[in-house]
Order: structure tokens, then sequence, then C-alpha cells
């Protein structure tokens, strides 16, 4: 049997995030969040949920793959990997990302995930930062090797995400995705200084009872997620954290 051979209903994933700076002024935070795991050429999914329709939750192909609000979706993720040399053939692309609540969105990062049956074999980590840019990494192990939750894949930071940090050092990637449960974990290091961030958490089926229960437990969505974004800005400023003026961002689009 082909697994793969209709959609794929979306995942819910109510799970949360944690933020650890590291260096001479700390700051740490967990926060619940809810991210769905859909496939991004379907328009599979319960009644409070949609693609490129207005809804309770949506996700918008012109949120993902290419500028932010422009977006080309899943022809852009496929085009990024085949480009690197993975070869598609027996693939599916999946989109791991925050919805938009009532036609708003914001997402600090979202990921497209290279699926062959349960073995991941690239990512794109899609990075947007609060001043409207966006630059994504491309991650996979030597000949596209299944990738799991031990695995450590390193990029060179070179897009401004916080203007508390310098765009420097090298960020190093841990992709744990599995049938049940996904939990990601990103660690910049600068000499001394440096965040580790996780995303973790359990896999479900999306439903409208899930979306009403994260509507009510995490109200406005991506609203909340600016608004908590800002507070721990606030609290950074607050301790001393110099402030960094946005540079202009990396030409590539992927690196």
């Amino acid at each position: 049997m082909n697994l793969f051979a209709a959609p794929l209903w979306p995942d819910h994933i109510a799970g949360h995030t944690t933020h650890a700076r590291r260096g001479s002024i700390r700051n740490a935070f967990r926060y619940g969040v809810d991210y769905v795991l859909i496939d991004p050429e379907s328009d599979a999914g319960p009644g409070l949920f949609s693609r490129n329709r207005f809804n309770l939750a949506s996700v918008d192909d012109r949120n993902h793959g290419g500028p932010v609000g422009a977006g080309r979706g899943l022809p852009w993720a496929q085009e990024v990997f085949a480009r690197a040399g993975l070869n598609l053939e027996g693939l599916r692309i999946l989109l791991l990302t925050q919805p938009s609540f009532l036609w708003y969105t914001f997402n600090p990062v979202s990921f497209w995930l290279a699926m062959e049956g349960e073995d991941l074999r690239a990512v794109i980590a899609e990075v947007s930062n609060t001043f409207g840019d966006r630059h994504s990494y491309l991650c996979h192990r030597d000949g596209f090797a299944p990738i799991s939750g031990p695995d450590e894949i390193t990029a060179r930071k070179i897009f401004h995400v916080s203007p508390f940090q310098k765009i420097a050092g090298e960020y190093r990637f841990h992709f744990d995705i599995r049938t049940d449960r996904i939990a990601i974990r990103i660690a910049l290091e600068d000499g001394a200084d440096g965040v580790i961030a996780t995303l973790a958490g359990r896999r479900q089926p999306l439903s409208n009872a899930s979306l009403l229960r994260a509507s009510l437990r995490r109200p406005l969505g991506a609203f909340r997620t600016i608004a908590l974004i800002h507070w721990q800005a606030l609290k950074l400023k607050l301790k001393g954290a110099p402030y960094r003026r946005r540079p202009l961002p990396p030409k590539q689009e992927v690196s």
C-alpha cells in the first residue's frame, strides 16, 4: 500500500517552545505554541481550517516559499531541494508551521520537511524576523542520508533575527520527526554567547475541537506571538542588552 497516494490529513502539534539566551545577559522563557503539519498541495482539513482561504485557522501559500507575503509555496521548496541535488521521486514534502489566526500571520520559523516514508531526508528552515525579512537554511546530511534526533547539522548564521544578537556564530540543528511526536532543537553558538531554542509536541489529527481548544488556551494566535516577542525584547532591553540596528538581509534566499 502506498501511504502517500492520497493527501494527508493535517496534524496539530499543541506543544511548547523554549528559548534560553547564553552569555553575560541571560534570559529564558517557555511558551505553549500551536503548529500544524500539512500536505501543502492538499485542501484536506476540518471545517475551521483552510488553505488559501479565510478561516479561524489557515495556511496561505503566499506566506511560505519565498519573500514574506509573496511566496510560491510548494514549487519553491521543490526547486530548492532539487537544486541541492535531492531526488524528489518518491518523496513527500510537508510544511510545519504556525497557522494564521483570522488571516493574521507571523511565523518566526517554519519548516519544509522532505520525507521518504518515515525517513526525513532534508529540511528547509524558513526564518522570518519582525522587520519583514526572511532567509532560509537548507539542512541535510551527506548524501541526503536519513536525519534522526541525534544527528547535528550546522549552518553559519547570516541573517538578522533579533536586534539583541549579532550576525555571527553557527547554528546547530537537531530534528527528531516521528509519527507521534516532533522535537526540534536549534542552538546558536557564538563563543560564550548564543541561544538555544526548541520546539516539541505530540502529533495528533487536526480537528475543529483541537482548534477551538487552542483558540481558548492560547487566544489570538500570531497576535500573541508578536506580543510575546516584544515582551521578551523589553526584558532584554531592561537587562542592558545592546540594541543593534537592522542590517540589509542577505541577497541569497537560501544558504
